[in-house]
């Protein structure tokens, strides 16, 4: 991708309205829930399972995962959560709560009681703990992707510039658009190939108004609130759920000094560190991601 085409871009970034208007010209289907307008997409037949993206990149980052379980005969469910893609921009604190609520509605509004596997990658991870703890019986078996949650975790100095008032906000209103955009697709390591479709897709995602002041509440509330995550995948743990946590060597976003700490509170999962792979594996690797889940789930690769 040139810097004009990065350039025209970023330009477009907080411009547009996300209404209805603006709904019915993008792909994927659309649901009010209590907690806001939730934008998804459902295919396949088989068993349900449900992918829970992460701190910024939409629903998008589950492709080829999502492409994998329908030809191995499952039903996916992916969405957008509150405030990224093309869900609503709710005026809410965005806590683990907040997302696991969201979660639960979209669930009873288009499966009622059904059970399902469940995915979540990076804060996905933390949200998918938070619903299990806060909703029990309904995960049949759990999916985590390079998972953040843990208390271990050490905060990079602009997480820390980013969570004091009014600092915070200057810093992410002046800087936001451009390091998401950029750094959404810097561990792309095997799929270079499809740098320009990762960013446009992210791009197309953060024109609409009120992401950066999503996104920016979200590391405050849920990504800086370690010690509240973490006691989620105990609570998680305690429930006996069936887990696999798959983390790449080479994570710099979510480092794999964490796995240590995961195995102390989540004994039983299956941890398989993936030797040279970045944050976004389940992306830039998709066949290696699904050769690991898809036994997981039940069905060989």
């Amino acid at each position: 991708m040139t810097d004009e085409r990065l350039k025209e871009l970023l330009s477009e970034a907080g411009k547009y309205e996300l209404n209805d208007e603006a709904r019915a010209k993008e792909e994927g289907s659309f649901i009010d829930l209590p907690c806001g307008n939730t934008h998804y997409e459902i295919r396949g037949e088989g068993e349900l399972c449900v992918l829970v993206h992460g701190y910024a990149t939409p629903y998008y980052i589950y492709d080829k995962v999502a492409d994998s379980l329908v030809e191995n005969g499952y039903k996916i469910l992916r969405y957008d959560l509150l405030g990224r893609g093309l869900s609503e921009r709710v005026k809410a604190d965005y806590t683990p709560a907040l997302f696991a609520a969201q979660l639960r509605e979209l669930i009873q509004a288009l499966f009622g009681e059904e059970k399902f596997y469940l995915f979540g990658t990076s804060m996905g991870g933390t949200i998918t703990t938070a619903f299990c703890a806060a909703y029990p019986g309904y995960v049949k078996k759990l999916v985590l992707l390079a998972p953040a949650g843990m208390d271990t975790f050490r905060p990079p100095f602009y997480m820390y510039l980013s969570v004091i008032p009014v600092i915070g906000k200057t810093i992410f209103n002046i800087i936001g658009n451009k390091t998401l955009t950029v750094g959404c697709a810097r561990e792309l390591k095997y799929s270079k190939d499809e740098y320009d479709y990762y960013i446009t897709s992210f791009a197309n995602s953060i024109k609409y108004k009120g992401f950066l002041k999503c996104t920016l509440s979200s590391l405050k509330n849920t990504i800086m609130k370690t010690k509240e995550d973490t006691k989620y995948y105990i609570k998680t743990a305690e429930q006996g759920i069936e887990t696999l946590c798959l983390w790449g060597t080479d994570d710099i976003t979510m480092p794999i000094y964490q796995s240590d700490r995961f195995k102390e509170v989540m004994p039983e999962a299956k941890l398989v560190k993936f030797d040279g792979s970045g944050h976004i594996f389940l992306y830039d690797e998709g066949e290696r991601t699904m050769n690991y889940a898809l036994p997981f789930l039940g069905k060989e690769s």
